[in-house]
């Protein structure tokens, strides 16, 4: 039996609204989640601007955490009442279904275990790992474009993954986090990985490859390039995406090294937003940016209306 409840959606033209949406009945094998909060992606923005999407309803907000408020016969990993980060959608959903590899259990209802977008940065070195740790070693050289969220992760997991390099980091946001890490656009040097989460088109052209080296695409625009320097050199690009099945791993590995301290990501999450009554200004201020604003979340806090 299918149940109505509310979304935030939007249709690419410049705002979200609130709507029904048809809860479809849930499966064996799914989880049902009550909304805790949903962080507030940079895609969901541009799709609210019309440069992206628009995704079909059920697709829309998927950077959930939220508590499992009923669960299919065939499931076994978590229980009523447990906190769920998922990659599922609707996340901007009151209520949503997920289903198998699509939610992590986490131990509390707090902003750092909005897992999804720390996964992904996560998933830019696990998804290419092995062709990756293939070029790793003494004096082996990479280069990581762009100094936002994602590469913060992604230059974290190099890390914690124990992947032998000499990193240079080039960027220009966030030079605080950063420190002294990050360098000037490198001139001389091959690079045996070059991961960019940048969208520069001179990925492509002004970067030195060493001979079957790998370039990571995470972000990326159209590029009209004939491909001639890395063909030459034997290079192998990759492109990594949630929607690969190993992003339940990168998941895992997010809540694993956030529960640890490993990665700390408090500070990203820099304003949470009331699902009744401010939910407007969430979405505002994702493309507003206004001083200090890193990353937000809408909560489903009281109902105050």
């Amino acid at each position: 039996m299918s149940t109505q409840v509310k979304v935030l959606s939007t249709t690419g033209t410049g705002e979200f609204a609130e709507t029904d949406y048809t809860l479809p009945e849930l499966q064996p094998d799914e989880i049902l989640v009550k909304a805790i909060m949903t962080g507030v992606c940079r895609s969901d923005i541009d799709m609210m601007q019309g440069t992206f999407g628009p995704l079909p309803l059920d697709m829309q907000g998927h950077e959930g955490l939220g508590i499992v408020a009923a669960k299919g016969t065939q499931v076994h990993d978590v229980i009523v009442g447990d906190y769920v980060a998922t990659r599922g959608e609707p996340a901007y959903a009151d209520f949503y279904r997920s289903r198998p590899r699509e939610y992590v259990w986490v131990p509390e209802a707090l902003p750092k275990y909005i897992l999804e977008p720390v996964a992904c940065g996560i998933n830019v070195i696990h998804q290419p790992l092995r062709e990756i740790a293939e070029r790793s070693g003494p004096g082996r050289r990479l280069l990581l474009l762009g100094s936002g969220f994602l590469a913060w992760v992604a230059y974290h997991t190099i890390l914690l993954n124990h992947l032998e390099f000499d990193v240079d980091v080039v960027g220009s946001s966030n030079c605080a986090l950063w420190q002294d890490t990050l360098k000037s656009y490198p001139q001389d040097c091959e690079y045996d990985v070059v991961i960019d989460l940048s969208g520069r088109y001179d990925v492509f052209t002004g970067v030195h490859n060493a001979k079957e080296s790998l370039l990571v695409v995470g972000v990326q625009n159209t590029v009209t390039t004939d491909f001639g320097s890395l063909l030459w050199k034997a290079c192998t690009i990759m492109f990594p995406s949630p929607r690969t099945d190993g992003f339940y791993n990168a998941m895992k590995s997010a809540e694993f090294w956030i529960t640890n301290g490993d990665i700390v990501v408090d500070s990203f999450w820099t304003k949470g937003y009331n699902r009744y009554t401010e939910w407007q200004q969430a979405f505002r201020d994702g493309v507003n940016r206004p001083d200090g604003y890193s990353r937000g979340y809408i909560y489903w806090g009281n109902n105050d209306n």
